[in-house]
């Protein structure tokens, strides 16, 4: 290929290192030691190696190409420009392949890391199950959750765009760290799942187009019902974790917006995340509207309590009053609200509501009190829905709601990861674990 310093001796060596580098990576399998309860759902295992595997073959393959019209050159007859530019498209093409291994890397080490590894194994088993709605409006996508700094979840929906344009195989949440461990990282886990369930239904299209049609008809609340519009998405997955999980819910929102009083009355109207003081407010009216019980009116109390309107400039104080005088208004067109995806049905129709009023949640608690073990049977979001309602109730201590939660997870990451000869043992343990679940349930 000729000396270095030449054009062709130049690229053709940046290209070679640049394929010896591709070579080295490995699929996940073979590089992340974890233990079994820890791994990722094999749906989600498979979707991830298959797309890497993808990315690095047609790279691999690009590469080769480009080496092999280089050596057909000759060194007068190459473009210097057009040959520096399709290798750093290669290479770039390269540094998305590496961005892209980076973000699901961020889920895969973590599995390594002792407790914490087994536990994000049990909140993919929770946030499948955010995922699943009564009647067969789509297929969920795999779900993998990692740990992150930070006061707030967030989500990489499925089927969005990786760097380098192709579409994410799996979702995933980052949990904050601050939330593990308690029945409030529902709350955060299950907004994220919310909004990967919002998108697969179309909700989000289907809501704006609602309420710009509200706005017009409504002159006098035209800031209020423009302002629902912009925060429909983060509305819409608070909706989604509160259908879920009831009192739950709007308990951990709480514990998430309990920040500087300055910054819960921020208003931007231009943010599509509500202020936190409204949208608290906004949390409980549809706990109201959805469970039709006083406790949230209690909650809504507390709230302006804790963050009372003492001190606020006009402004916003006019902002606030407008949003208040037309929140249930649009509550009541939300849960109402009947899009084209749910075939005719209301949104607050396709939730388990009735299993998540106080008075059935109680129920739960109470029969576990008098079956050990009952707890084992039920869905994750449902065991967070009475967990949460006994908390609000002063059933449940908070290090007593820990210890539970912690041992569910791991009994959550265990589902379908035993067999054979570890069964039995495993087995033993879930005796042991259901016997301190009683005790927990009916310490006083």
């Amino acid at each position: 290929m000729g000396s270095y310093t030449g054009i062709r001796g130049f690229l053709y060596s940046e290209a070679c290192a640049l394929l010896s580098r591709l070579n080295t990576i490995r699929p996940f399998a073979v590089n992340m030691p974890m233990v079994s309860a820890a791994s990722i759902p094999p749906p989600a295992w498979r979707a991830i190696e298959r797309h890497l595997s993808v990315v690095c073959r047609d790279l691999n393959t690009r590469i080769n190409e480009y080496i092999r019209w280089l050596g057909g050159s000759t060194e007068g007859s190459i473009d210097p420009s057009i040959a520096q530019r399709r290798f750093v498209l290669l290479k770039l093409r390269f540094n998305f392949l590496l961005d892209q291994l980076d973000i699901f890397a961020d889920v895969l080490t973590q599995r390594s890391e002792h407790v914490n590894g087994v536990w994000l194994a049990g909140l993919d088993r929770a946030a499948e199950d955010g995922l699943i709605l009564r009647g067969r409006y789509y297929k969920p996508p795999p779900v993998v959750c990692y740990l992150d700094r930070g006061h707030g979840a967030a989500i990489r929906r499925a089927r969005t765009r990786l760097p380098g344009g192709r579409p994410n195989p799996v979702a995933i949440i980052r949990i904050p760290r601050e939330r593990m461990v308690g029945s409030g990282i529902a709350s955060s886990l299950f907004h994220e799942v919310g909004h990967q369930g919002s998108v697969l239904l179309d909700l989000i299209n289907s809501m704006r187009q609602m309420l710009r049609e509200k706005a017009r008809g409504k002159r006098g609340s035209s800031l209020s019902w423009g302002y629902f519009e912009r925060c429909i998405s983060e509305i819409l997955a608070d909706f989604w974790a509160l259908a879920k999980l009831g009192v739950t819910a709007t308990l951990g929102l709480m514990g998430v917006v309990s920040l500087p009083r300055w910054f819960v009355f921020r208003i931007n109207m231009d943010d599509p995340h509500p202020f936190p003081w409204i949208r608290v407010k906004l949390n409980c009216a549809m706990g109201r509207a959805l469970f039709s019980h006083p406790q949230w009116d209690g909650l809504a109390q507390l709230w302006e309590r804790l963050y009372p309107r003492d001190g606020l400039d006009r402004e916003r104080l006019r902002i606030i009053s407008l949003l208040e005088a037309d929140m249930p208004g649009f509550v009541h067109a939300l849960v109402n609200h009947k899009p084209p995806s749910l075939r005719g049905r209301r949104i607050k129709d396709i939730f388990p509501l009735k299993e998540r009023t106080p008075q059935a949640l109680r129920g739960y608690l109470d029969g576990w009190n008098r079956t050990p073990g009952l707890i084992r049977s039920l869905s994750p979001s449902l065991v967070f829905a009475v967990l949460g309602q006994a908390r609000m109730d002063g059933r449940i201590r908070p290090l007593e709601e820990s210890a539970l939660v912690s041992r569910l997870l791991v009994q959550w990451a265990l589902r379908g990861r035993t067999t054979g000869m570890n069964r039995s043992i495993t087995e033993d343990i879930r005796k042991e674990e259901v016997r301190d679940e009683w005790r927990i349930l009916n310490r006083r």
